[in-house]
């Protein structure tokens, strides 16, 4: 049956309530279906992606963020929502390509565009989103998909006639590997475009770690590759002189000693929150999930010297807990024994300091003495 669209807004509106029925009760074939119909009533394939897929994922998100979905549910979902995406694509047939201000060294025009995940980037979505995008647009397009290590993205580049690198990445804790990927890109003679949410929702972590171009979203990124990107000049010089805070070496012992600050600070905190001796397997695994979590963000935050990063998080991270009825106020403990830890290290008990003061701001903080 097909759904004929006359208003837009309140088109996109319904196809995206259809398609979220659809996942909710995991039926693939509606939620082909809804977006299949869509198409064939008009509405344009961009719009598809970005206006109907790509917010129903981000409903997900919530869901999950909720804890009205589980993490399998999550997964389960974003696997259909990938297997629509990829059937919409052999569906429909590209628009040709087009001259492009993006030039190779030759001065032939841009034709192919290679997008990747950094190295632990799972969340590959946004990425995949994009691809289709930029081949709806007439680029051609190498689509890498999650987690590529850098070694392997390098050597790909060097067996194709690539023109511009996208890299995707979506938490922070990635930063690292992602500055590390646009070094090694741009060493080979390529510029690089960065997106999704590790780099700040206005680029500010593109911006410092040299990447060539950023975009909010799928369409700014079209728009930014057809205008054209620098190829850069030569390689950064190592290290980065616009990161000269990771002199103090702050950021590689945090990173290098995370297992042994995870297990520390749980330890602690057995002795600090007696009702954990009641917890469970599960919940004590659970619990040093979230430590280590909190570690990887310090450990992020010292990398782009900003403390908003960790902060974010951790603010972040106590309205999850909340909303899954989890009292928040070990945070604040396993924050005082990360901060005892790092006695020796000036920004690292800054970062930390500011996060307790973010965790504080968090209306109906327990006592971390008094939960279960």
């Amino acid at each position: 049956m097909t759904t004929h669209i006359t208003n837009p807004s309140t088109g996109l509106a319904g196809i995206r309530e259809r398609l979220w029925a659809a996942l909710a009760a995991r039926d693939e074939e509606e939620a082909a279906a809804a977006v299949f119909d869509a198409c064939d009533a008009g509405t344009p394939l961009e719009d598809v992606l970005l206006d109907v897929i790509g917010p129903v994922q981000a409903r997900v998100g919530r869901e999950w963020a909720a804890g009205r979905l589980s993490v399998a549910q999550e997964h389960a979902v974003t696997a259909i929502q990938d297997r629509v995406i990829a059937a919409l694509a052999h569906r429909t047939a590209p628009r040709p390509a087009v001259g492009r201000a993006v030039r190779r060294r030759d001065g032939a025009p841009v034709h192919r565009v290679t997008i990747a995940c950094v190295d632990g980037e799972w969340h590959a979505l946004p990425a995949r989103l994009l691809a289709e995008v930029l081949r709806g647009r007439g680029f051609d397009v190498d689509y890498l998909g999650a987690q590529v290590p850098t070694s392997h993205l390098i050597a790909h580049l060097h067996q194709t006639g690539t023109d511009v690198v996208a890299l995707s990445s979506s938490l922070p804790v990635r930063l690292p590997s992602a500055h590390a990927a646009i070094t090694a890109v741009q060493a080979v003679g390529l510029p690089v475009l960065v997106g999704g949410a590790a780099f700040g929702p206005d680029g500010r972590y593109a911006r410092l770690l040299g990447a060539d171009g950023w975009a909010p979203d799928a369409r700014a990124a079209a728009t930014l590759l057809a205008g054209g990107l620098r190829r850069p000049e030569e390689p950064l010089p190592a290290p980065d002189p616009d990161l000269p805070h990771l002199l103090d070496q702050e950021y590689t012992l945090v990173a290098r000693t995370r297992v042994q600050l995870t297990h520390d600070v749980l330890t602690g905190l057995e002795d600090r929150v007696p009702a954990m001796s009641a917890y469970t397997e599960r919940q004590r695994e659970r619990t040093a999930e979230d430590i280590a979590h909190i570690v990887d963000f310090l450990a992020a935050s010292l990398y782009t010297d900003d403390a908003e990063l960790f902060t974010g998080f951790l603010t972040w991270t106590a309205g999850i807990l909340q909303a899954r009825g989890v009292p928040t106020g070990a945070l604040l403990a396993a924050l005082d024994l990360l901060a005892d830890a790092q006695r020796d290290f000036p920004r690292a008990r800054a970062h930390l300091a500011a996060g307790r003061r973010a965790l504080t701001r968090v209306p109906h903080q327990p006592d971390p003495g008094t939960h279960a």
